[in-house]
C-alpha cells in the first residue's frame, strides 16, 4: 500500500510517512537519504540546523527521482531567527541543497524571549507568495504562539512540528490546531529512543496480534490519529520496518490503549524555555 497525502490548508499535498534527518551525520547523510528515497520514502524532513542540507540535495540527485514527486521540508535555524535574517537563511538553504524551492519551510522554534517570531512569519508569508516555499509552517509553537501569529497577519501555518509519541500526545495542542486547520507532525514519532517500546503492554499486545513490531504498532498508531510522522533510521532494515505500516489496522481498543498512554510530560525541550 502507498502512502497516505493529507491536504494542507493551502491546497499543498504531504505524505504523511517521512523521513527525519535529526542528528544524521553530513558524511553520512547522502548515503542514508538515497537510501530511503530507494525505501519508497518521498518525503524529506530536514533543516539548517543539521548540518546536512547540502547531503540532502546531493542525494536528490543522485536518486534520478523527478523533483515534483519529492516533498522536501527545511527550517529556519535559531542564529537567524535572532538576527532577522529570514531571506538570507531561506536562500542559503535553497543554495546548499541545490533546489529551485522548497515545499514545506518552518520556524524551527519560536523563541519567544527574542519576539521575532510574528515578523519572522509575514517574512515567510512572502516567501510562499513569491513561491519559493510551497507551504509554510512552524515546529515547536504553543498555542500562545499560535494565537499570535494568526491575530497578527490573519494567516495560520500549515503545519506545526512538535514533540509528539505515546507517551507524549499533546491532547490540548492537538484540539486547538484541528479547530484552526492546522496539521499536526511528529517529529520523534518514537520517542527518540528515550524509552523502550516493547514496555508498554497496549503497543506490545497490539504487535502481537497483527504480528507487527512495537515500533510499527506506534507508527500505524500515529497514521491513524491523522499525524505526519517522520521517523529516523539509518539502517535499510529500519526504514523498511518503518515503511512496512500499511498493510493493518489497529482496532479502537488499541488505539484507545496506546491513547491512555500519554502521560503529559516533554522529553525533550519546553519551547518556552528555549531562546
Amino acid at each position: 500500500m502507498s502512502v497516505p497525502i493529507l491536504e494542507l490548508n493551502h491546497s499543498n499535498f504531504i505524505p504523511q510517512l517521512g523521513f527525519g534527518t535529526f542528528k544524521v551525520a553530513p558524511e553520512l547523510a547522502q548515503g542514508i537519504v538515497e537510501e530511503a528515497l530507494a525505501a519508497g520514502y518521498r518525503h524529506i524532513d530536514t533543516a539548517a540546523g543539521y548540518h546536512n542540507e547540502a547531503q540532502v540535495g546531493d542525494a536528490i540527485r543522485a536518486s534520478g527521482i523527478p523533483r515534483k514527486t519529492l516533498f522536501v521540508t527545511t527550517k529556519m535555524w535559531n542564529d537567524d531567527h535572532r538576527a532577522g535574517d529570514v531571506r538570507g537563511a531561506f536562500e542559503r538553504s535553497l543554495t546548499a541543497m541545490g533546489l529551485d524551492y522548497v515545499d514545506l519551510y518552518l520556524i524551527h522554534w519560536p523563541l519567544p524571549a527574542v519576539g521575532r517570531y510574528v515578523e519572522a512569519w509575514k517574512e515567510f508569508i512572502q516567501l510562499q507568495s513569491e513561491g519559493l516555499a510551497k507551504s509554510i509552517g512552524v515546529c515547536n509553537f504553543q498555542i500562545s504562539h499560535l494565537q499570535r501569529l494568526i491575530e497578527e497577519t490573519g494567516v495560520a501555518p500549515e503545519v506545526d512540528q512538535v514533540e509528539l509519541h505515546p507517551l507524549f500526545q499533546q491532547v490540548e495542542l492537538r484540539k486547538y490546531l484541528d479547530q484552526h486547520d492546522i496539521n499536526v507532525e511528529a517529529w520523534g514519532p518514537l520517542g527518540q529512543g528515550r524509552y523502550d517500546m516493547s514496555a508498554y503492554t497496549p503497543l506490545t499486545d497490539a504487535a502481537i496480534a497483527h504480528k507487527k513490531s512495537p515500533v510499527q504498532v506506534a507508527l500505524r498508531w500515529h497514521m491513524q490519529s491523522g499525524t505526519i510522522a517522520i521517523p529516523k533510521a539509518s539502517t535499510r532494515a529500519h526504514m523498511d520496518e518503518n515503511f512496512d505500516i500499511f498493510d493493518f489496522e489497529l482496532t479502537r481498543a488499541e488505539m484507545d490503549a496506546i491513547d491512555a498512554l500519554d502521560t503529559g510530560h516533554r522529553f525533550a525541550s519546553d519551547p518556552d524555555e528555549v531562546n
